[in-house]
């Protein structure tokens, strides 16, 4: 049976503001670029109690709480404190998978230290982060993935939750059903109609039964639902998939877009170098002034040579656009997927660019033109 430990830092971009600004700790702070269009990256818990919460429209935010302390973020600082906690993990195992700039999975089945148990490595690991950054996190430790990125949420902030193997099921039961991954709104919303209000609902359903409803992720239901989960700590996983994308204040026509659409291309393309890795599909992503979206995408028989070559792709989708030139849009994105496998063949599936949001902040880590 795996030890497993989810690290989660607690309102990240929120608290290096604070311990790098004296004058902030305690306050309500919210990471943000002020404008109309522009959404919270982070909120600190003192913001939070007001309702503000990541990727929230900053002028919502401003009516919940206008006394906070906005400020700009700063991406390169955070990047150096997220260099700084995962030196921390590597202390204890080498079987560490990054979900974003802020949390990590952590398989501690094996532990360097040579400690007595997770527990005790999710202790240390705390308290170690604390020391070399300044910064409190939460840990969650389980005998799964699953099962330790919810434990790492239930004493947050500055917490730890151990689920024992013999806890699981009484734990899972009373949980209520969106609490399990991949069950957003509209899954939500279809398992209420069939009655599944909690986990312990889901637990009742037989495999045929969610199989004939939902496919196979029928069955990733039935297993989750008894707290199976036999995903292993990824390391060192292949990029599937980068992106970066803008929301500008003022809404533009599309042919002034190609000074923006350079400066994405070089954001994607420093993200691909640094997961050592470039994809052979490019997708535009564009919202309009009336929130319809749209993608273009291109799949090339050889990889972009350069940040240049990656522009020019995006550049040209533009031609694919089918709207009126007199249509304004609100937003702008450029990603690239379908990295090449290992062997240097493309992958065979493409992923869903733009789909998945970080943690603690917007798309690609947005930012104003």
């Amino acid at each position: 049976m795996r030890k497993i430990v989810h690290v989660d830092m607690d309102a990240f971009y929120a608290s290096v503001e604070q311990r790098d600004n004296p004058a902030l700790k305690g306050k309500a702070v919210v990471v943000a670029w002020k404008g109309p269009r522009s959404v919270v990256c982070a909120a600190s818990y003192e913001a939070r109690r007001f309702g503000v919460h990541s990727a929230m429209a900053v002028s919502r935010a401003l009516r919940l709480c206008p006394h906070a302390e906005y400020v700009g973020p700063d991406f390169n600082k955070y990047r150096e404190a997220s260099r700084q906690v995962r030196e921390v993990f590597a202390r204890h195992t080498d079987l560490i998978e990054p979900l974003s700039l802020d949390e990590a999975y952590l398989d501690v089945t094996e532990n360097k230290g040579g400690l007595a148990s997770a527990t005790e490595v999710a202790q240390t690991i705390r308290a170690q982060i604390l020391a070399d950054t300044g910064l409190t996190a939460s840990a969650g430790v389980a005998p799964n993935k699953f099962l330790a990125k919810i434990a790492s949420d239930w004493n947050k902030p500055d917490g730890l939750f151990v689920l024992r193997p013999r806890d699981v099921l009484d734990f899972l039961t009373p949980l209520p059903v969106r609490k399990v991954p991949g069950v957003g709104a509209v899954m939500q919303g279809k398992l209420e109609q069939m009655g599944i209000l909690t986990v312990g609902d889901l637990s009742n359903r037989s495999l045929a039964e969610l199989e004939q409803r939902f496919g196979r992720y029928g069955r990733r239901l039935y297993e989750l639902a008894r707290g199976i989960d036999d995903r292993p700590v990824e390391p060192d996983q292949l990029a599937q998939q980068v992106s970066a994308e803008t929301t500008f204040e003022d809404d533009r026509l599309l042919s002034d877009l190609g000074e923006v659409i350079d400066k994405l291309a070089e954001r994607v393309w420093e993200q691909a170098l640094r997961k050592r890795g470039r994809g052979f599909t490019v997708t535009l992503k564009l919202k309009t002034d009336r929130f319809r979206s749209l993608t273009r995408s291109v799949t090339s028989p050889v990889l972009p040579a350069s940040a240049q070559a990656l522009a020019d792709m995006a550049r040209q989708m533009r031609a694919r656009v089918e709207l009126p030139a007199s249509t304004r849009y609100r937003l702008v994105g450029v990603g690239m997927s379908n990295f090449p496998d290992a062997d240097g063949l493309s992958r065979p599936r493409q992923a869903d660019l733009f789909a998945d949001l970080p943690v603690e902040g917007p798309p690609a880590e947005e930012e104003q033109p």
